[in-house]
């Protein structure tokens, strides 16, 4: 098995949604131990957003390119291979503002690729990354599971599920805004959702 792990907080070090990718990396490792795992920390090593520049390089035909529109577009290829080549993928996902971070966004925009990672036919849209167990680590400072304020597991079903990842579940660490009984019971909570994994 190859696990990807994602993660996508500001913080390179004490991020909470990072400890519990960890963990649910640590358990898949218990029951998988001969696993390869690749780690990419988008806060350590940004992706840049998709800007002018960007869609210049992407919507330019391949050899006419030039070197600095090659590079850009070789970064997006860079993540999509890695996406491709894992069985399973584990996000850590802050709420920041009750959305996800800049650097998932950035993340999700550069493997949402028209005729890679999905293709529109007649049918309508078909994703191409197919077969892939996806994880998501959500750490929130306040409660937003099942309610209309959360945003973040809405939006995380409908993209991934565009490109066909749609073996998806959640674990949460909700109320981390709200005292230190509160923080431990939601990391205990989190825990325990993965012990069952």
């Amino acid at each position: 098995m190859k696990i990807l792990q994602i993660n996508s907080a500001a913080r390179t070090a004490g991020a909470n949604s990072t400890r519990i990718a960890n963990s649910i990396t640590a358990q898949l490792c218990t029951k998988h131990p001969n696993a390869v795992v690749e780690v990419r920390d988008l806060a350590a090593n940004p992706h840049p957003a998709l800007d002018n520049a960007a869609l210049g390089a992407l919507f330019t035909p391949a050899e006419q390119r030039t070197a600095e529109q090659a590079a850009r577009v070789a970064l997006d290829d860079a993540l999509i291979a890695q996406v491709q080549s894992a069985d399973t993928v584990v996000l850590g996902v802050p709420m920041y503002n009750f959305g996800i971070s800049s650097q998932l966004k950035n993340w999700i925009d550069a493997i949402a690729k028209a005729g890679v990672t999905f293709r529109y036919t007649e049918a309508g849209p078909e994703g191409l990354i197919k077969g892939k167990k996806v994880y998501v680590a959500l750490a929130r400072g306040g409660i937003y599971r099942d309610t209309p304020e959360d945003s973040q597991v809405p939006y995380l079903k409908k993209i991934l599920g565009f490109v066909s990842m749609t073996d998806i579940q959640f674990i949460y660490a909700e109320g981390l805004a709200l005292g230190q009984e509160s923080v431990d019971k939601a990391f205990a909570d989190a825990q325990t959702e993965i012990d069952r994994l």
